[in-house]
């Protein structure tokens, strides 16, 4: 089979550039946030788009800490462990939703999210809501792009 010049030229997937870029957008004309998240993520140049299902506060053995700091922090090493799976990491996190089971651990999730993501802004929606465990204090899906 004879290929054409043309076909000769075409840049196989693989050996594609990653031109992702990130755009952080916060309109002058509504509240910009000051707890480290933009209220818009403009993502372009990308060639993977990886959807992370509701993490939760349970370790690989089946065990899950009482306290909610040390449920938040398993919670985000679970979003991590499936960033690294798919050849990813915390730098490709453009999107994220925690699901609170209570108010009052609001402070504390802002404060530990603020530690994990480093200073990295992503768009966030955190809701209050009964979560699927009653030993589960919260739960966090993600979006990443790379």
């Amino acid at each position: 089979m004879r290929h054409s010049s043309a076909a000769m030229h075409e840049v196989m997937p693989q050996e594609r550039e990653n031109r992702m870029q990130i755009r952080r957008i916060n309109a002058e004309t509504a509240l910009v946030p000051t707890t480290g998240y933009s209220q818009a993520i403009e993502v372009n140049g990308h060639t993977r788009t990886l959807f992370i299902s509701g993490q939760i506060p349970v370790a690989a053995d089946g065990s899950v800490p009482e306290d909610f700091e040390a449920q938040c922090r398993l919670a985000w090493s679970n979003v991590e462990a499936q960033l690294s799976a798919a050849g990813m990491t915390l730098d490709n996190l453009v999107m994220h939703r925690t699901y609170l089971a209570d108010r009052r651990y609001t402070t504390v999730n802002r404060a530990v999210r603020n530690q994990v993501l480093g200073g990295r802004e992503t768009a966030l929606t955190v809701v209050i809501a009964g979560i699927f465990d009653e030993a589960w204090l919260l739960e966090i899906e993600a979006v990443a792009a790379a």
